[in-house]
Protein backbone atom coordinates (compact mmCIF):
# COMPACT_ATOMS: atom_id res chain seq x y z
CA UNK A 1 0.00 0.00 0.00
CA UNK A 2 1.17 3.88 -0.70
CA UNK A 3 -1.96 5.28 0.70
CA UNK A 4 -4.11 4.34 3.45
CA UNK A 5 -6.75 6.93 4.96
CA UNK A 6 -9.31 6.08 7.32
CA UNK A 7 -12.09 6.99 9.63
CA UNK A 8 -11.50 5.39 13.71
CA UNK A 9 -14.43 5.00 15.62
CA UNK A 10 -15.94 8.50 14.20
CA UNK A 11 -19.18 7.41 12.70
CA UNK A 12 -22.50 6.51 13.99
CA UNK A 13 -22.87 3.03 11.79
CA UNK A 14 -19.14 2.26 11.85
CA UNK A 15 -16.12 1.45 14.04
CA UNK A 16 -13.97 1.68 10.80
CA UNK A 17 -13.69 3.03 7.58
CA UNK A 18 -10.65 2.73 5.32
CA UNK A 19 -10.08 3.38 1.64
CA UNK A 20 -6.42 1.96 0.67
CA UNK A 21 -4.41 2.10 -2.90
CA UNK A 22 -1.43 -0.26 -3.75
CA UNK A 23 0.79 1.21 -5.83
CA UNK A 24 3.71 -1.44 -6.89
CA UNK A 25 5.26 -1.91 -10.19
CA UNK A 26 3.43 -3.55 -12.56
CA UNK A 27 5.86 -6.54 -13.44
CA UNK A 28 5.42 -7.83 -9.82
CA UNK A 29 2.85 -10.66 -9.65
CA UNK A 30 0.12 -10.68 -7.44
CA UNK A 31 -3.22 -12.65 -6.77
CA UNK A 32 -6.61 -10.60 -6.66
CA UNK A 33 -8.51 -10.54 -2.68
CA UNK A 34 -9.46 -13.93 -1.93
CA UNK A 35 -9.43 -16.02 1.30
CA UNK A 36 -6.42 -18.32 1.35
CA UNK A 37 -6.44 -21.57 0.92
CA UNK A 38 -3.36 -22.42 3.28
CA UNK A 39 -5.23 -19.61 5.95
CA UNK A 40 -8.62 -19.58 4.68
CA UNK A 41 -9.78 -17.01 7.93
CA UNK A 42 -7.60 -14.86 5.91
CA UNK A 43 -8.93 -12.20 3.24
CA UNK A 44 -6.74 -10.66 0.93
CA UNK A 45 -4.58 -10.23 -2.23
CA UNK A 46 -1.57 -11.52 -2.59
CA UNK A 47 2.19 -11.15 -3.16
CA UNK A 48 3.11 -13.93 -5.79
CA UNK A 49 7.06 -13.10 -5.30
CA UNK A 50 7.48 -13.33 -1.66
CA UNK A 51 3.94 -14.75 -0.70
CA UNK A 52 2.69 -12.00 1.72
CA UNK A 53 0.40 -9.54 1.34
CA UNK A 54 -0.33 -5.49 1.72
CA UNK A 55 -3.67 -5.43 3.10
CA UNK A 56 -6.34 -8.45 4.80
CA UNK A 57 -8.39 -9.01 7.51
CA UNK A 58 -9.91 -12.09 8.93
CA UNK A 59 -13.18 -13.66 9.83
CA UNK A 60 -12.15 -13.17 13.80
CA UNK A 61 -12.11 -9.42 13.08
CA UNK A 62 -7.97 -8.75 12.72
CA UNK A 63 -7.08 -6.45 10.29
CA UNK A 64 -3.30 -5.38 8.98
CA UNK A 65 -2.26 -3.03 6.01
CA UNK A 66 1.48 -1.89 5.39
CA UNK A 67 3.21 1.09 3.36
CA UNK A 68 6.40 1.71 2.45
CA UNK A 69 8.78 3.81 4.10
CA UNK A 70 10.30 6.59 1.51
CA UNK A 71 13.94 6.38 2.39
CA UNK A 72 16.31 5.76 -0.71
CA UNK A 73 19.56 6.81 1.55
CA UNK A 74 18.92 4.22 4.20
CA UNK A 75 18.42 0.43 2.70
CA UNK A 76 18.75 -2.84 4.71
CA UNK A 77 21.14 -5.64 3.02
CA UNK A 78 18.92 -8.80 2.04
CA UNK A 79 15.99 -7.59 3.72
CA UNK A 80 12.46 -9.81 4.10
CA UNK A 81 9.66 -8.62 2.33
CA UNK A 82 7.63 -6.16 4.06
CA UNK A 83 4.22 -8.54 3.11
CA UNK A 84 5.10 -11.06 5.87
CA UNK A 85 4.50 -8.63 8.21
CA UNK A 86 1.05 -8.38 7.64
CA UNK A 87 0.87 -12.23 6.67
CA UNK A 88 1.94 -13.57 9.84
CA UNK A 89 0.26 -11.19 12.19
CA UNK A 90 -3.12 -12.60 10.32
CA UNK A 91 -2.61 -16.07 9.92
CA UNK A 92 -2.25 -16.60 13.73
CA UNK A 93 -5.73 -15.91 14.87
CA UNK A 94 -4.57 -16.11 18.65
CA UNK A 95 -1.23 -13.97 18.15
CA UNK A 96 -2.20 -10.47 20.04
CA UNK A 97 -1.53 -6.97 19.58
CA UNK A 98 0.89 -6.87 22.49
CA UNK A 99 2.40 -9.91 21.32
CA UNK A 100 3.12 -8.45 18.10
CA UNK A 101 4.28 -5.44 19.44
CA UNK A 102 6.89 -7.14 20.80
CA UNK A 103 7.90 -8.89 17.77
CA UNK A 104 8.23 -5.57 15.57
CA UNK A 105 10.44 -4.23 18.31
CA UNK A 106 12.54 -7.20 17.85
CA UNK A 107 12.95 -7.63 14.49
CA UNK A 108 11.76 -4.45 12.40
CA UNK A 109 15.43 -3.16 11.91
CA UNK A 110 15.84 -6.07 9.80
CA UNK A 111 13.11 -4.66 7.61
CA UNK A 112 13.28 -1.87 4.56
CA UNK A 113 11.33 1.67 5.89
CA UNK A 114 7.77 0.56 6.47
CA UNK A 115 4.48 1.63 8.30
CA UNK A 116 2.27 -0.73 9.73
CA UNK A 117 -1.45 -0.70 10.33
CA UNK A 118 -2.70 -3.81 12.57
CA UNK A 119 -4.93 -4.77 14.95
CA UNK A 120 -8.84 -5.04 15.05
CA UNK A 121 -11.34 -2.35 14.51
CA UNK A 122 -11.26 -1.75 18.35
CA UNK A 123 -8.03 -1.98 19.05
CA UNK A 124 -5.45 -0.67 16.03
CA UNK A 125 -2.13 0.07 16.39
CA UNK A 126 0.76 1.74 14.22
CA UNK A 127 4.11 0.62 14.18
CA UNK A 128 6.79 1.80 12.02
CA UNK A 129 10.44 1.31 11.92
CA UNK A 130 11.64 4.54 11.01
CA UNK A 131 11.39 6.43 14.16
CA UNK A 132 7.83 7.96 14.54
CA UNK A 133 5.37 7.90 17.37
CA UNK A 134 4.68 3.82 17.35
CA UNK A 135 1.11 3.08 19.45
CA UNK A 136 -2.19 3.16 19.52
CA UNK A 137 -4.24 5.06 16.71
CA UNK A 138 -6.76 7.57 18.56
CA UNK A 139 -10.27 7.81 17.19
CA UNK A 140 -10.61 10.22 14.44
CA UNK A 141 -9.47 10.40 10.22
CA UNK A 142 -5.98 9.54 9.56
CA UNK A 143 -4.19 8.66 6.66
CA UNK A 144 -0.88 7.35 5.72
CA UNK A 145 1.42 7.27 2.78
CA UNK A 146 5.28 6.81 2.66
CA UNK A 147 6.35 8.54 5.76
CA UNK A 148 4.75 9.01 8.76
CA UNK A 149 1.43 8.85 10.06
CA UNK A 150 -0.67 12.01 9.60
CA UNK A 151 2.11 13.98 7.82
CA UNK A 152 0.64 16.79 6.00
CA UNK A 153 1.73 15.78 2.26
CA UNK A 154 -0.31 16.97 0.04
CA UNK A 155 -2.15 13.64 -1.10
CA UNK A 156 -2.73 12.72 2.55
CA UNK A 157 -3.98 16.41 3.32
CA UNK A 158 -6.56 15.77 0.47
CA UNK A 159 -7.57 12.37 1.04
CA UNK A 160 -8.22 12.97 4.62
CA UNK A 161 -10.59 15.65 3.89
CA UNK A 162 -12.69 13.86 0.85
CA UNK A 163 -12.90 10.97 3.70
CA UNK A 164 -14.50 13.94 6.09
CA UNK A 165 -16.51 14.60 3.66
CA UNK A 166 -17.86 11.08 2.84
CA UNK A 167 -18.56 10.26 6.40
CA UNK A 168 -21.23 13.38 6.92
CA UNK A 169 -23.57 10.79 5.36
CA UNK A 170 -25.29 8.60 7.39
CA UNK A 171 -24.83 5.47 4.98
CA UNK A 172 -21.26 6.41 3.34
CA UNK A 173 -21.50 5.29 -0.22
CA UNK A 174 -18.28 2.46 -0.91
CA UNK A 175 -18.38 3.80 -4.95
CA UNK A 176 -18.25 7.39 -3.28
CA UNK A 177 -14.71 6.35 -1.75
CA UNK A 178 -13.17 4.53 -4.58
CA UNK A 179 -13.90 7.95 -6.55
CA UNK A 180 -12.30 9.82 -4.05
CA UNK A 181 -8.88 7.64 -4.36
CA UNK A 182 -8.87 7.44 -8.25
CA UNK A 183 -7.64 11.13 -8.96
CA UNK A 184 -4.44 10.96 -10.85
CA UNK A 185 -3.96 14.73 -10.99
CA UNK A 186 -0.14 15.29 -9.33
CA UNK A 187 0.33 18.76 -6.96
CA UNK A 188 2.18 21.58 -7.59
CA UNK A 189 5.77 20.99 -7.24
CA UNK A 190 5.98 23.64 -4.48
CA UNK A 191 3.85 21.42 -2.54
CA UNK A 192 5.95 17.93 -3.07
CA UNK A 193 8.15 16.80 -0.27
CA UNK A 194 11.84 16.02 -0.99
CA UNK A 195 12.55 12.41 0.12
CA UNK A 196 15.36 11.64 -2.14
CA UNK A 197 14.18 10.24 -5.51
CA UNK A 198 14.28 13.44 -7.49
CA UNK A 199 11.32 16.42 -8.25
CA UNK A 200 10.45 14.00 -11.47
CA UNK A 201 9.77 10.98 -9.31
CA UNK A 202 8.24 13.34 -6.35
CA UNK A 203 5.74 14.33 -9.43
CA UNK A 204 4.88 10.66 -10.61
CA UNK A 205 4.39 9.53 -6.63
CA UNK A 206 2.53 12.85 -5.68
CA UNK A 207 -1.14 11.72 -7.17
CA UNK A 208 -4.05 10.15 -5.08
CA UNK A 209 -3.65 7.53 -8.11
CA UNK A 210 -0.37 6.61 -9.74
CA UNK A 211 -0.72 6.13 -13.59
CA UNK A 212 2.87 5.30 -14.18
CA UNK A 213 4.60 3.27 -17.24
CA UNK A 214 6.12 1.15 -15.15
CA UNK A 215 5.01 1.68 -11.67
CA UNK A 216 1.06 2.74 -10.50
CA UNK A 217 -1.76 2.31 -8.55
CA UNK A 218 -2.70 -1.73 -8.60
CA UNK A 219 -5.83 -1.80 -6.81
CA UNK A 220 -8.19 0.21 -4.33
CA UNK A 221 -9.66 -1.19 -1.39
CA UNK A 222 -12.53 -0.19 0.70
CA UNK A 223 -13.15 -1.37 4.02
CA UNK A 224 -15.98 -0.77 5.77
CA UNK A 225 -16.43 -2.67 9.75
CA UNK A 226 -19.77 -1.62 11.38
CA UNK A 227 -20.76 -1.43 15.05
CA UNK A 228 -22.71 -5.19 15.08
CA UNK A 229 -19.49 -6.73 13.44
CA UNK A 230 -20.56 -6.73 9.67
CA UNK A 231 -17.74 -6.35 7.56
CA UNK A 232 -17.56 -5.53 3.67
CA UNK A 233 -14.35 -5.58 1.82
CA UNK A 234 -14.16 -4.66 -1.49
CA UNK A 235 -11.39 -4.51 -4.13
CA UNK A 236 -11.20 -2.78 -7.65
CA UNK A 237 -7.96 -4.72 -9.64
CA UNK A 238 -6.22 -2.14 -12.60
CA UNK A 239 -4.36 -3.23 -14.94
CA UNK A 240 -1.56 -0.95 -16.86
CA UNK A 241 -3.38 1.08 -18.90
CA UNK A 242 -5.28 2.29 -15.75
CA UNK A 243 -8.82 0.22 -16.92
CA UNK A 244 -10.35 -1.73 -13.90
CA UNK A 245 -11.59 -5.28 -13.46
CA UNK A 246 -15.09 -5.95 -12.11
CA UNK A 247 -15.30 -5.03 -8.27
CA UNK A 248 -14.74 -8.35 -5.79
CA UNK A 249 -16.91 -8.02 -3.03
CA UNK A 250 -16.80 -9.73 0.60
CA UNK A 251 -18.95 -9.52 3.27
CA UNK A 252 -19.33 -11.96 6.23
CA UNK A 253 -19.62 -11.10 9.91
CA UNK A 254 -16.77 -11.47 12.56
CA UNK A 255 -16.74 -14.77 14.78
CA UNK A 256 -14.44 -14.45 17.74
CA UNK A 257 -11.90 -17.38 18.12
CA UNK A 258 -12.48 -19.97 20.18
CA UNK A 259 -9.62 -20.63 22.22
Amino acid sequence: MCLIVFALDSHPRYRLILGANRDEYHDRPSEPAAFWADAPHLLAGRDRMAGGTWMGVTTNGKLAAITNYRDPQYQVTNPRSRGHLVADYLRDADLTPAEFHTTLTRDGATYDGFNLLYGTSGELQYFTNRGGSSGPVKPGTHALSNHLLDTRWPKIVTARARLEAIMRHDDPDPEEIFQALADPHPFADGLLPDTGVGLERERLLSPLFISGTDYGTRCTTVLLIDRAGAVTFMERVFDRSQQAAPTQRFDFRIQPSRS
